[in-house]
């Protein structure tokens, strides 16, 4: 999945550098000439987001119920769909030299998770796994550390590559949900952008593909349930990784 997703993006960065050789011959007056050569710069950014998360299941398990009995389970769990959400932020900027540069960007991601769960135990009259849903609301504050590789600026645009580390704090939590996500996690991060030189400011549009590098899941949830029918769902899952895909727009 990672090799696959680090094709894509060095293939979107090829294209539009090929894209830019075609029309080497055709200047034009640029606009902000000296923008890229200031030390050090601020903007904002907003932006919108696809995130899931990848769950390994258990598998069969053994609950022990308040009695001290012990009865057998068998759930899955899953997020069946990728769900939208939205980002905003502020960003800061440091010219390293002619084609790097370091970014440091504190934002918001706010989004929802569906998760649905099948319990191959409790089967409905029709002999189908009973479902549970539950809408998980997140909130990350983020801060991340991106180094920036750019093209030769050719007019008014210049194609760029970056990568980093975003690490985040989830602000969103509630005790009786099925699952709950621990409070921090760190994420890898690269895509591609390209700057556009408008007469007033630089337009950066970004798309950028995020993975969670820890187990985002909170194992010492199942001891804070109030209701104990529900270990059998929240043990379920023995790990879970984050994956945020991310179109931003930056204004500097």
């Amino acid at each position: 999945m990672m090799k696959r997703i680090i094709e894509i993006v060095v293939f979107s960065f090829l294209a539009v550098m090929s894209v830019q050789s075609v029309h080497a011959q055709e200047r034009t007056v640029q606009n902000r000439p000296y923008t890229d050569l200031r030390k050090f710069h601020f903007g904002i950014l907003v932006g919108a987001h696809l995130q899931d998360l990848e769950f390994v299941n258990v598998g069969p398990q053994v609950v022990t119920a308040e009695d001290g009995s012990t009865v057998d389970a068998l759930v899955t769990t899953d997020q069946d769909r990728w769900d939208a959400g939205f980002t905003v932020g502020v960003l800061g900027e440091l010219r390293l030299n002619t084609n790097f540069q370091f970014r440091v960007a504190p934002a918001m991601y706010f989004g929802t998770h569906h998760f649905t769960f099948h319990n191959y135990k409790d089967l409905t009259p029709e002999g189908v796994a009973r479902q549970e849903h539950q809408a998980m609301k997140v909130a990350y504050i983020s801060s991340a550390f991106d180094l920036i590789f750019a093209g030769p600026r050719f007019n008014n645009h210049r194609p760029y590559m970056m990568a980093g580390i975003n690490p985040v704090i989830n602000l969103s939590n509630k005790d009786d949900d099925f699952l709950k996500l621990r409070r921090t996690d760190l994420f890898l991060e690269f895509g591609v952008g390209c700057d556009f030189y408008l007469p007033f400011f630089k337009l950066r549009p970004e798309l950028k593909f995020m993975y969670g590098l820890t187990n985002c899941i909170d194992k010492s949830h199942v001891n804070q349930l109030r209701d104990r029918s529900k270990i059998p769902y929240t043990q379920s899952v023995n790990d879970a990784r984050a994956k945020i895909i991310a179109l931003t727009f930056y204004f500097e």
